[in-house]
């Protein structure tokens, strides 16, 4: 048996901070002062001149009211702690799974309820403008109470057991801005273009969570070479890999990158490109001691923003296309094996994002009253497990599309494929593999057409809606289906040629508000009700009933 995955590569590369003429307070993006935005709009401050219109905060498009780092000067230290506590109680409908071999009666994950949590933490220091120490990491962080299962062992987060005290260290970094250029070395996240590959894990979305993130030891260097008015911005770094969706270090993988980032910079427009060359080696899962698998991809990525001002808003828009091509021995049939082929990588993925946003004014600050956005998404699929090419394209789980259909339905079931493929009753050895089936809630394989709209009739109330309408782009096949009989099946044993997905609806309220300066309380609840495409019929042809899922949220910032 070959699994049926692509290998979710993760090219972390460019600092979303510009380089090196902003400083990190203006990087942060500050809430503007409703009297500055009138002038600089030209709506005018009475006997003032006019001047452009300013780059679009992107708050104004989703804003989770993170607090601001201090303001810097040239002659003195700051120190900044901020961080977050947010508190989920989820509550869905279980549904039906593939039973394992010899499993009789119908087989669901036993669990409809949960109440996870993370509290995040970011100190910093600040020496004059241009030294940077920060840290960041998630403690506590994990799964508090609810049903436990066995049935999505294969998962990263299996709930096997509550584990509500677990710890993530993500970031402790040293940046420096020197006269030519900005250097930065630790581990580290990154976030590239709309975040379908290279996302930190720490970006809000109207629906759903951020969640984990890449996480790299690097050494970065990123400089204006044409100098420091110039909007041209040159990056390299190197990279070890502490982990993502295909490396644990921790685990044993060892995963190596180069990155090589272009971008241009303008207040109306910003266009990038990346390329990225991994290496990655672990010791061979289904062979005896002392053989290693390999992994050598190459990425190409093109990422594009814009924002053009409107009367009272602004028209936007955004885009990024990948390419992943390579090979590995991390996938491979018994013939490859035996002959020492190597399954090739081949696939590619996109999304593309318009909108535009609508202000007003509350207590001297602006805010985004309505927005309204439409995106569009692509990810290559793989309808044949024995070809010797691997076409699965994944986007990255933090690239939010509702709350139901990637994020909760399509993750327990290709968990759960992988978790009855590595059943010992089926194999003395796991499937090459098998680790990198689950999509761990991203979006892999599908097309898909995503409108929202968040309305706030006041600045710290967000009504959303959203729509998802989603269908495979390549036959949907069980690689545990195929491996047992030959079949090419889908993951509930109906036929794999219907591609319909379904149809999603989406709806949340949030609330925003501020106990002091410096501390801001949310709470809200966000829900979403899934009417199952053809892709998820079983062999009877019988319809998977129609999936829910609601998600209460409370936290604190500070």
């Amino acid at each position: 048996m070959r699994p049926y995955a692509l290998l979710p590569l993760v090219a972390t590369s460019l600092l979303a901070t510009p380089i090196p003429s902003a400083t990190a307070q203006e990087a942060a993006g500050r809430a503007e002062p409703a009297e500055e935005v009138a002038r600089d709009s030209g709506e005018g401050v009475e006997g003032e001149p006019s001047r452009p219109v300013p780059a679009m905060p992107e708050r104004l498009l989703v804003d989770d009211r993170r607090l601001p780092p201090p303001p810097l000067h040239d002659d003195r230290m700051s120190v900044a702690i901020h961080g977050e506590y947010q508190l989920r109680f989820r509550a869905f409908r279980d549904f039906r799974l593939t039973p394992a071999i010899g499993e009789a009666g119908p087989v669901t994950s036993g669990r409809d309820h949960e109440l996870v949590h993370w509290h995040r933490f970011r100190p910093a220091f600040y020496y004059r403008k241009n030294l940077v120490i920060a840290g960041e990491i998630d403690i506590p962080r994990g799964f508090v109470a609810g049903p436990t299962t066995r049935a999505i062992t294969a998962a990263r987060d299996d709930r096997q057991e509550r584990e509500p005290w677990l710890i993530q260290p993500r970031q402790l970094y040293l940046q420096y801005l020197t006269p030519i250029g900005m250097v930065k070395v630790g581990q580290q996240t990154s976030h590239w273009g709309m975040g379908i590959l290279a996302n930190d894990g720490d970006h809000p979305t109207v629906f759903g969570d951020y969640r984990r993130g890449s996480l790299v030891e690097r050494l970065l260097f990123a400089t204006r070479p044409a100098g420091e008015g110039s909007p041209f911005v040159v990056a390299a770094a190197g990279d070890v890999v502490f982990e993502d969706p295909t490396a644990d270090l921790v685990e044993g993988d060892r995963a190596f990158q180069g990155v090589l980032a272009l971008r241009y910079e303008h207040p109306r427009a910003t266009i990038g490109a990346y390329g990225v060359v991994r290496h990655q080696e672990r010791d061979a899962q289904n062979l005896p001691p002392g053989h290693l698998e390999h992994l050598t991809v190459g990425v190409a990525d093109l990422a594009a923003s814009f924002n053009l001002p409107l009367d009272g808003g602004y028209f936007f828009g955004e885009a990024e296309a990948a390419l992943i091509k390579g090979q590995t021995t991390f996938l491979r049939s018994v013939s490859q094996t035996q002959s020492g082929a190597k399954e090739q990588v081949q696939s590619f993925g996109g999304a593309a994002k318009l909108g535009f946003v609508l202000t007003a004014e509350d207590a001297g600050t602006i805010f985004g009253r309505l927005v309204v956005a439409a995106e569009y998404g692509y990810a290559s699929g793989d309808a044949d497990p024995y070809d010797g090419t691997t076409r699965r394209f994944t986007f990255d789980q933090n690239h939010n599309v509702g709350l139901v259909l990637f994020d909760h339905l399509l993750a327990t079931k290709t968990a759960r494929s992988a978790t009855i493929a590595a059943d010992p009753n089926l194999a003395a050895r796991p499937a090459p593999g098998l680790d990198l089936l689950p999509s761990e809630g991203a979006i892999f394989g599908a097309s898909y057409l995503n409108p929202t709209a968040v309305i706030r009739p006041m600045s710290w109330l967000d009504l959303e809606l959203g729509v998802v309408v989603a269908q495979t782009t390549a036959d949907f096949v069980d690689p545990y289906r195929t491996a047992v009989d030959g079949s090419y099946v889908n993951f509930d044993g109906g036929s794999a040629t219907n591609h319909d997905l379904g149809v999603e609806l989406d709806a949340g309220i949030e609330v925003h508000y501020p106990l002091t300066n410096a501390f801001v309380i949310s709470g809200g609840a966000e829900g979403g009700l899934l009417f199952p495409g053809r892709a998820f019929d079983d062999a009877q042809g019988t319809r998977l009933p129609n999936q829910y899922l609601l998600n209460s949220k409370l936290g604190v910032r500070y």
